[in-house]
């Protein structure tokens, strides 16, 4: 949807030698759609990412900025804070996440991770209870 069309007027120079004047060699004239909007980010500092194309209907140089918008996707949920670690849901996955000091031994470390893995299924299978409605 074009908002409204500035015109900027863009000129390429040539420096003659002989003369030291600046001559103008070429004159092209931009259309730009969301001009104001395009103003404000430039006056913000930031760069304009878009297209220069001709177009089909007017026959005119055109410029069209990108419309890219951050990607908001929606928070994991926690289903249950584990000791050492948690398990979250989101939109296509479950997650479990564990960590566990360094400074215990290989053994210690491996009977945690079989609790952790244990409580994260009992942690499930609550979800899935309380998901469901009994008559």
């Amino acid at each position: 949807m074009v908002k409204e069309v500035y015109v900027v007027k863009m000129a390429k120079f040539r420096h003659n030698a002989f003369t030291h004047i600046f001559e103008s060699i070429m004159k092209k004239y931009i259309f730009v759609l969301n001009a104001l909007e395009l103003m404000s980010k430039l006056m913000k500092g930031k760069r304009i990412e878009g297209v220069l194309f001709i177009d089909e209907n007017t026959g005119r140089l055109t410029f069209k900025a990108y419309n890219r918008q951050p990607k908001v996707r929606p928070k994991d949920r926690l289903i249950k804070k584990l000791p050492w670690g948690w398990v979250k849901e989101s939109v296509q996955r479950i997650k479990v996440f564990g960590s566990f000091p360094k400074d215990m031994g290989s053994v210690a470390v491996m009977s945690l991770m079989d609790d952790h893995s244990c409580s994260a299924k009992n942690a499930l299978i609550d979800r899935e209870l309380d998901l469901l409605e009994f008559c």
